[in-house]
């Protein structure tokens, strides 16, 4: 169990903490205000993260203790999960240069990541997300974690768990557990869900997602109980490397209709016609990352964030957008 602290070395516009990790994306993270720091579970281990100047700091606890894991070993590690290997501030300049609504937004969203998420935590976390709210998706996330999921370690008093394998949510007794426990009608998603995958092979089923065309992957998600588009992309932007893939929800359709496709203001409801016809405008637009330029744009369009000292404590180094 590691309680010394890593270093790695990361410009603040090439990643911005508060936007990639309490954005929607994923469920586990919390910040500690008072410390400026983040907790959260990935890799099966526990993180805690503190953005300094163009430095991320950082502690790694993991279930059985050892010395062999090294500095350079968890910044790969950290590296992978926020894709710092995409020269982010490249593809900012582009879309600035293509939307001025876009590069509006960057003036304070810079640094946004799309987090490369484990394929099963991001399925069973995003069935938790329908008609939800954040709070209550991460409760949800974390007692899933809890009740199949492997003890990692305790910090001050609390109890960390890895998110379990797609097995341990395919038993028999899962939906009625998961009722009592205030899921809801998620609990069949996710007992169907799981039975389901398991059925088709498994880990195997999920490894071979990671093969497929965006159509074909999208198609097979929306095969899952309780997934339909929207849930399906953000799946396979998040977790299957379709960084194309346009998560069309509330948000995004009324951005869509307020500044780009004003046509769409006629429309009451969302067809299957309308959500591939935004997310075409998207990808035309922004180019094979269209779906890391959305994300900006979500991000820009949430209320907790418009305004948020948070957002402004590290200023990038100046650097023109145009």
């Amino acid at each position: 169990m590691s309680k010394r602290w890593f270093k790695l070395f990361c410009r603040n516009q090439d990643l911005q903490l508060i936007g990639t990790l309490n954005g929607g994306q994923s469920f586990r993270w919390k910040k500690d205000e008072k410390q400026n720091q983040w907790t959260g579970v990935f890799s099966n281990k526990v993180w805690i993260l503190q953005q300094e100047q163009d430095v991320i700091l950082y502690k790694v606890y993991e279930s059985k203790e050892t010395d062999c894991n090294s500095e350079e070993y968890y910044n790969d590690l950290l590296r992978q999960y926020f894709q710092l290997d995409i020269d982010l501030e490249s593809y900012y300049l582009q879309w600035s240069g293509k939307d001025p609504n876009f590069k509006e937004a960057a003036k304070q969203f810079y640094g946004i990541r799309i987090l490369k998420q484990d394929i099963t935590e991001n399925i069973f976390s995003f069935i938790c997300s329908q008609n939800n709210h954040i709070s209550r998706i991460s409760s949800m996330v974390e007692k899933l974690a809890q009740f199949y999921g492997e003890k990692i370690c305790n910090i001050d008093d609390k109890s960390y768990y890895a998110f379990p394998n797609v097995n341990a949510l395919a038993g028999n007794d899962i939906e009625l557990k998961l009722r009592e426990n205030g899921f809801g009608y998620r609990a069949k998603y996710i007992s169907n869900s799981a039975a389901y995958i398991v059925s088709q092979g498994g880990q195997k089923w999920l490894d071979n997602l990671k093969l497929m065309t965006y159509d074909e992957c999208k198609k097979n998600l929306m095969s899952l109980m309780g997934i339909g588009a929207k849930v399906a992309d953000c799946i396979c932007l998040m977790s299957l490397g379709h960084l194309d893939a346009i998560p069309v929800d509330t948000h995004i359709y009324q951005i869509a209709a307020r500044l780009y496709m004003p046509e769409l203001k006629k429309q009451k409801t969302v067809t299957d016609k309308i959500y591939n016809e935004i997310g075409e405008y998207f990808r035309n637009l922004y180019g094979p990352l269209a779906g890391w330029a959305h994300t900006i744009l979500f991000c820009a369009d949430l209320k907790k964030f418009q305004n948020t000292e948070n957002v402004k404590k590290l200023k990038p180094r100046k650097r023109k957008l145009n």
